[in-house]
């Protein structure tokens, strides 16, 4: 098969979640098929065995020309509604439900703001949703979540059913993933280079960016208690700067600074990274952590995610603190990853640190269970449904109600439907009951 990829993510050394996971899904396909990827944002690096390409909206339609299937991701269908149209294969990536998200991304500005971004934000989602032929998305309860905005849009229906009655054929599990490799240190990263930081520290990594849904504030508070019993615990942020230029810093990252600093802690237990590291090097800097933590705020947000950078945790064996209310931290209690806290709790989340970091047998036993854990997540694996579909690739089932255009949900019976409803009416209530009811249906239509 052609397949393309379309992202507005920026690719170079440097990658966020959606680049990643575009890349990782075009390493896959391209094993069997021939991929191009397409972004709207920077593009600084070749492909790994498919092409990539930065591209401008004027020359888009003409640079993707007609593959067999399209996978897009983000915020594209309202800009090129022909995408919804063509006679392609259109894969829709839904694992980021970024009408959600920005109910938190903008938060701190002003509500007309805040709505505006909300309304683009499920215009786009609406369009994508009325013109998929396939979808996609992180987790099960995500997918349940999907379900529902499918059926508003009239996708569920009973072409759609009879299809599949699970309806795998129209939605299905795509989660992040992992690399098959075990990851190999190359370079020291942090013990003994970055200032403040020794080689018999005790390192407690924060593995992504830091954004306004996330709870570092507690992670801090936590850090200046667990110090009273492990003095020289390191807390220390991978990346503060987005590698994506249109990402602004956001309010929490800079109250995160500020706390840091409030409490002493900045540069003797608190370390910022100030860049964004490297997506081939964050290898060596997990591989020198003892543990991986994420917080998170309560909130619709936290319910439907799917941290990404948790599987880097995975990745790297590296036993993990978490808030609890999304996917990880019911997998971190099931397979006893590590500790799974109350979100706000920096005390709860003190007793974890010191309970994990002052048994060396117990830490060591955790990382064992995590690595077992992280064969389920290799990209082979959680990307099985995708790859099944472009081996295959079907249109959907409901695709000949013309749907895809305008959403219209139908244009009314059919004067077939109307005439078998009838003959139905009158074996059941007579001639008389049917004339009535005949009456009142043109009176309403009328």
């Amino acid at each position: 098969m052609n397949i393309a990829i379309v992202t507005l993510d920026t690719f170079g050394q440097k990658m966020a979640g959606p680049a990643i996971r575009v890349w990782e899904m075009a390493r896959l396909l391209a094993a069997d098929h021939a991929v191009s990827v397409y972004s709207f944002g920077a593009v600084n690096r070749g492909g790994d065995g498919f092409d990539l390409e930065e591209v401008e909206v004027a020359n888009f339609q003409d640079k993707l020309g007609s593959p067999d299937v399209v996978i897009i991701q983000g915020y594209l269908a309202q800009t090129f509604p022909w995408l919804t149209t063509s006679d392609f294969k259109l894969v829709v990536d839904l694992y980021d439900p970024f009408h959600i998200e920005s109910l938190q991304v903008e938060r701190f500005h002003p509500m007309d703001e805040r709505q505006a971004a909300l309304d683009h934000s499920v215009r786009e989602l609406n369009t994508q949703v009325r013109g998929g032929d396939f979808f996609l998305c992180a987790s099960d309860k995500q997918r349940d979540m999907w379900l529902g905005h499918l059926a508003a849009l009239g996708r569920i229906n009973p072409l759609t059913y009879e299809a599949d009655p699970q309806l795998r054929n129209l939605i299905d599990v795509a989660s992040f993933g992992v690399p098959a490799e075990e990851p190999r240190a190359t370079r020291k990263a942090i013990r003994g280079v970055v200032p403040g930081i020794g080689e018999d520290d005790k390192i407690v990594i924060w593995g992504e960016g830091v954004y306004n849904w996330f709870d570092p504030l507690s992670v801090i508070r936590a850090v200046d208690l667990a110090r009273e019993q492990v003095p020289n615990i390191r807390l220390f942020f991978m990346g503060a700067k987005h590698p994506n230029p249109d990402v602004p810093e956001m309010q929490m990252l800079r109250d995160a600074r500020a706390i840091a600093s409030e409490l002493g802690l900045a540069g003797t237990h608190v370390f910022f990274n100030e860049d964004w590291v490297d997506y081939s090097d964050r290898h060596n800097y997990l591989l020198e952590a003892d543990l991986g933590v994420s917080a998170h705020l309560p909130g619709l947000e936290t319910d439907f995610s799917f941290r990404t950078r948790m599987l880097d945790y995975l990745w790297a064996g590296l036993p993990m603190v978490a808030t609890q209310g999304d996917f990880f931290a019911d997998l971190i209690e099931e397979k006893e990853l590590g500790v799974a806290v109350p979100m706000e709790d920096p005390d709860a989340m003190a007793q974890a640190f010191v309970q994990l970091l002052g048994n060396d047998g117990d830490l060591h036993a955790t990382a064992t269970r995590v690595d077992n854990a992280a064969v389920a997540f290799r990209w082979e694996t959680t990307l099985a449904a995708l790859v099944n579909y472009c081996a295959n690739p079907w249109e959907a089932a409901d695709r000949s109600l013309d749907r895809r255009a305008g959403g219209a949900l139908g244009g009314g019976h059919s004067l077939g439907m109307l005439a078998r409803k009838a003959v139905r009416a009158i074996r059941e209530t007579g001639i008389r009951e049917t004339a009535g009811k005949v009456r009142r249906y043109v009176a309403r239509r009328g």
